[in-house]
């Protein structure tokens, strides 16, 4: 999962980027409207944890603008505004979720995954491949019954690439989905986690490399 922080409060928001990444989501971080918008015309975002009262372009503005064009992303506001007006007139704009501050941090990663489930296409919460299983919602990988353990960008290759179904993501699309603005696009980091998750999965081999093309899940 790929995740926007718009907040304002500059500690605030890198303590929940630090705290989405340990749970295997890539997160960015901006710290007004105008910028969130600009990010979300260039980037491929999952969810978008939102703060209403931004500087410049007002939270309420981000939250139309981004339902109105990009439908498939969705929105947990994070604000201040705890009310229940505030919380109707939020999600009545458009928002897929709402969290009131202060907030437990455990919450808000569940309610990320449950808006996260709430896409177009309903996901499974038990992916299976062959003889791989992964439960998304424990987070556990299992081939033939035993348990894989995963670091987190291993965990979230895999997932893109269950979901893929057997189809084909180049380094490009991982890249922009578990990684980070700040990932460098000429890294290799994307060959060094395919190959640890090769070594982990085993043999026989699951994970293939589609030559000049990207990776792929292919049962033995």
């Amino acid at each position: 999962m790929r995740v926007l922080v718009v907040e304002d409060e500059e500690y605030l928001a890198r303590v929940i980027q630090i705290g989405l990444r340990r749970h295997e989501m890539a997160a960015d971080v901006v710290h007004d409207g105008a910028t969130a918008l600009e990010s979300l015309a260039v980037n491929d975002y999952d969810v978008v944890v939102l703060d209403r009262d931004l500087p410049g372009v007002h939270g309420d503005e981000v939250c139309r603008r981004l339902v109105a064009l990009r439908p498939d992303c969705r929105v947990v506001m994070l604000t201040a505004a705890g009310r229940l007006a505030d919380k109707v007139e939020g999600l009545g704009m458009g928002a897929d979720d709402y969290l009131a501050k202060p907030f437990d941090f455990p919450e808000l990663v569940a309610r990320l995954r449950a808006v996260h489930r709430r896409n177009r296409q309903a996901h499974a919460p038990v992916l299976v491949f062959a003889d791989i299983a992964f439960d998304t919602h424990r987070r556990r990988v299992t081939r033939a019954g035993r348990e894989i353990p995963l670091a987190p960008k291993e965990m979230a290759v895999l997932e893109l690439l269950m979901r893929a179904e057997g189809g084909v993501l180049s380094s490009e699309q991982l890249l922009e989905k578990a990684w980070d603005d700040n990932a460098d696009p000429f890294t290799n980091a994307v060959r060094l986690v395919i190959h640890t998750l090769r070594r982990k999965l085993g043999e026989p081999r699951v994970v293939h490399t589609a030559i000049s093309a990207g990776y792929c899940l292919r049962a033995p």
